[in-house]
């Protein structure tokens, strides 16, 4: 194997969550005053955890962002994620193969809450590959874009993080994952054109693949 261990991002690599939270997000925006288009909330926002981002919202809505609006927030977009949450395209097969090449040395690292990443793994059948493998930003001390979840994954696999592929689809997990020491590769769909794929390159990942059923090979 190319490398010791793969580490998986879990929002908009491993499950298509990404458009169904933000549009809670704008939704939940344009109550408190402030509107936003779907191309725009997504460029604010996406690879980011909303509570980290409250003093942004403050700022364009002068209003507070308290533990109950965040509680309302999370338990809005558990519903839609209930209701019409999909696995990415071809995630749950490369995942199998992936697990079984590498003899379970893989984890699932996102700087999302703990309840969202296993509600979504295990609704999008995910769960079996990665279950005791789980590890959330929202529990160490910094999330993404610092490297702690990815460096926490590693060590709970007894891995050198420079021995750990990394797989992401945003800017700010791809600077989490280099900063680990870890080698990060790109997932980019074609539909999101081709800015994207230059954006992860630049920002440090070795190479983007837009199609889920190539990252077996890829990984070796």
């Amino acid at each position: 194997m190319k490398f010791d261990a793969v580490l998986f991002d879990c929002d908009g690599v491993l499950v298509d969550s990404e458009p169904i939270t933000n549009g809670v997000l704008r939704d939940m925006l344009e109550e408190l005053g402030w509107k936003l288009g779907s191309a725009e909330c997504m460029a604010l926002f996406v690879g980011k955890a909303v509570k980290d981002e409250a003093g942004t919202i403050e700022a364009h809505t002068g209003k507070p962002i308290t533990g109950e609006w965040m509680l309302e927030f999370r338990a809005r977009r558990n519903e839609a994620l209930v209701e019409s949450l999909l696995a990415v395209h071809g995630a749950v097969e490369a995942v199998s193969q992936i697990h079984t090449g590498y003899q379970g040395r893989i984890a699932c690292a996102s700087g999302a809450d703990r309840f969202k990443v296993e509600l979504q793994l295990q609704q999008c059948g995910l769960m079996p590959f990665f279950e005791g493998r789980i590890f959330s930003g929202h529990e160490l001390p910094r999330s993404k874009p610092f490297p702690d979840v990815y460096l926490a994954a590693a060590a709970a696999l007894g891995v050198d993080p420079k021995r750990c592929a990394v797989i992401e689809d945003t800017i700010t997990g791809v600077t989490a994952g280099v900063a680990a020491g870890c080698t990060v590769f790109g997932y980019s769909p074609a539909e999101l054109g081709h800015d994207a794929p230059k954006a992860l390159l630049a920002t440090g990942a070795v190479h983007v693949f837009t199609d889920m059923a190539d990252l077996p090979a890829l990984l070796g």
